[in-house]
């Protein structure tokens, strides 16, 4: 039976990898298959993981057909065995159920691979139709690590290292918070994870200041010599007794 599978965490805890890895095992057993992915770092057609893996992919957009595309691939003679869908929170819920479509009718396992929650904490419309469709919702089990060391649970998008909770859905940035295509005077947007408590403080690594002060965490100065022990007293109160 053809799956539909959605593979879902916070940024940094391996999705494209994972995606890379299930292409590269099916691959090896004489499958095919189509990536698909939009707005990767790596740049347009491009599917890229932060361990430096690249392979090409197709290209989507908003107004993309993913059943009317394979069709067309199935119809003139091309062999299709499975499809891997990256950033799939940007998919229309429309584009979803083109999917399971491929799923039901066709018979081809589809692997999409996204964030479930928008910078302002709530589902991305790609990521809940994926969660109301899909066989199985799997969660990473990579764990992605907040500035203070606990699990990060929540996406931040950061302007200049501040974070913001206000502002378009979809604006390409990365972890390194360099300015993105067309930041234009917004200052440089980046995205940052982080555990709840400090996404609703909404304290990131710079505005806490995590990284001065991790150095100070620990004494690195030797402890001053003691003081010279004096001698006891006796319990009469007298000094010591001198003899001779």
């Amino acid at each position: 039976m053809a799956e539909l599978a959605f593979y879902a965490g916070t940024m940094n805890c391996g999705k494209s990898t994972l995606a890379l890895q299930i292409q590269h095992n099916r691959s090896a057993r004489g499958l095919r298959g189509l990536i698909f992915t939009r707005d990767d770092r790596a740049g347009e057609g491009r599917l890229s993981s932060r361990l430096g893996l690249v392979t090409e992919a197709i290209e989507t957009d908003g107004a993309f057909d993913f059943h009317h595309h394979l069709v067309r691939r199935l119809t003139a003679g091309d062999r299709v065995d499975h499809l891997i869908v990256d950033e799939a929170q940007f998919l229309s819920a429309a584009q979803v159920d083109q999917l399971a479509r491929i799923v039901d009718d066709l018979g081809i396992d589809v692997f999409a691979f996204g964030i479930t929650t928008d910078f302002r904490t709530r589902l991305f419309p790609g990521s809940q139709r994926l969660i109301e469709l899909a066989d199985s919702v799997r969660t990473l089990q990579v764990e992605s690590l907040c500035w203070c060391g606990e699990r990060a649970t929540h996406n931040a998008r950061t302007v200049d290292g501040r974070m913001v909770v206000e502002g378009e859905l979809v604006v390409v940035g990365d972890v390194d918070g360099e300015p993105a295509d067309g930041a234009g005077d917004r200052g440089a947007v980046g995205y940052e994870v982080l555990c709840r408590r400090h996404h609703r403080r909404r304290l990131t690594a710079a505005s806490a200041g995590a990284a001065r002060l991790s150095p100070d965490v620990l004494p690195v100065d030797p402890p001053e010599d003691p003081a010279p022990a004096r001698p006891p007293v006796p319990r009469g109160g007298r000094g010591p007794i001198r003899i001779g």
